[in-house]
């Protein structure tokens, strides 16, 4: 018999690899297939096997969860699913959430007696960069991996993968200590506009891939919300630009 799983936290061939590997080992399991791209793996067995027994077979960085085929014919229950996989959305997305929540309420208190759009958007740069690089940095090794999944730039050149939590770093104390803003706003442009262009095909592809915004310490996955926080911020630089 054979079942179709999905899996998330996968980022890599190697991650692929590893998860066949696992999941091969398992007693009555004669073949996995796993395709990356769509986040699902296939497996034959002769025996059914709970999924609770696939997923404590694969290491903890690996959600496997039965993909389910969707029926027409069951109409008494398709209102309640959406509300199911929001939450569920909403869960994991609840710490890139609060962390932005946090970088604008900073900003905020920082001018609020003397209160400036223009430093209110420096800071909030500035924040955003520092923080989200602080995650990066938690893991320099796993990063770039993440990152190339979506990023066009780090796929042809995975160095690039390896320095932006520099760049980021580096971009946020310019906006903090306004050091040559004009040049950091170009920057975060063209940073922020290649990075964007990858996360708007993934999202249009429906690839179920782990978000690298925060580093690998958070498994969050690809959603619009990566796509609003970039568009937030490539906003905010074109605005400084032109005025």
């Amino acid at each position: 018999m054979k079942h179709t799983y999905n899996i998330t936290g996968m980022t890599c061939n190697n991650c692929k690899a590893s998860v066949e590997k696992y999941l091969s080992d398992i007693d009555h399991v004669s073949e996995v297939s796993v395709n990356l791209e769509k986040g699902e793996a296939e497996v034959i067995m002769d025996k059914h096997i709970s999924t609770d027994i696939l997923q404590k077979a694969l290491p903890e960085k690996y959600s496997l969860s039965e993909k389910k085929e969707k029926n027409v014919f069951a109409s008494s229950n398709m209102s309640e699913m959406p509300m199911e996989e929001e939450k569920s959305k909403l869960q994991q997305l609840k710490p890139l959430l609060l962390i932005i929540f946090y970088i604008a309420s900073a900003s905020t208190l920082l001018h609020y007696k003397n209160w400036s759009w223009n430093d209110f958007m420096l800071d909030f740069m500035g924040l955003f960069y520092i923080v989200f690089s602080f995650f990066k940095m938690l893991d320099l090794k796993g990063f770039p991996e993440s990152f190339s999944m979506y990023d066009p730039l780090a796929k042809r050149l995975p160095i690039y993968g390896k320095i932006y939590p520099f760049i980021e770093t580096t971009l946020g104390i310019m906006f903090l200590m306004r050091l040559e803003i004009n040049i950091a706003l170009i920057i975060t442009l063209v940073v922020l506009g290649i990075t964007t262009i990858g996360v708007t095909k993934t999202l249009l592809n429906k690839k179920a891939i782990r978000c690298a915004c925060l580093g690998t310490a958070l498994k969050l996955p690809m959603t619009e919300a990566t796509f609003i926080e970039n568009a937030i911020m490539i906003i905010m630089a074109s605005l400084m630009l032109i005025f």
